[in-house]
């Protein structure tokens, strides 16, 4: 079994982020609730760039250096929609490559901290779910393994 296999609710999870982002508007997209907090918008990017930046920088080493996807690069629902997704397909496209066996490899950040491959993808996926998803007394629907 690959790792995609393993996390195929993840595509669910994805599925319900698309939806809520094609829900917004432009202008509800860039809203900021209160000084100090993050727009939806920039909610959205981070994701991507935690998602990009933890499977293409610090796992394969695909790029040089943490990315960073501005407002200005991507100002409009549409745009972060097709960057969640083309970022997601890659993810995918890694973990279909990845056995169940190595998710305890270890992998060497740039920090220099060893932190198993399940911790990364846990800690990426856990940026998109709901926290009271991830109470089960909360959320019968999670099961733990």
């Amino acid at each position: 079994m690959n790792a995609a296999e393993r996390l195929a609710h993840w595509r669910t999870v994805r599925r319900g982020l698309l939806e809520a982002m094609d829900s917004l508007s432009d202008e509800q997209l860039a809203f900021v609730p209160a000084e100090g907090l993050w727009s939806l918008g920039t909610v959205a990017r981070h994701i991507a760039e935690a998602e990009e930046g933890w499977f293409r920088h610090i796992v394969t080493g695909e790029l040089p250096e943490w990315p960073e996807f501005t407002a200005a690069g991507y100002p409009t629902v549409d745009s972060i929609v097709a960057l969640l997704t083309k970022v997601h397909d890659r993810t995918l496209a890694f973990l279909a490559k990845t056995d169940v066996a190595d998710l305890d490899r270890v992998v060497d950040t740039s920090w220099d901290a060893q932190l198993p491959l399940s911790w990364i993808i846990w800690h990426v996926l856990e940026h998109e779910v709901p926290l009271d998803a991830m109470d089960k007394d909360r959320s019968p629907s999670i099961q733990r393994a």
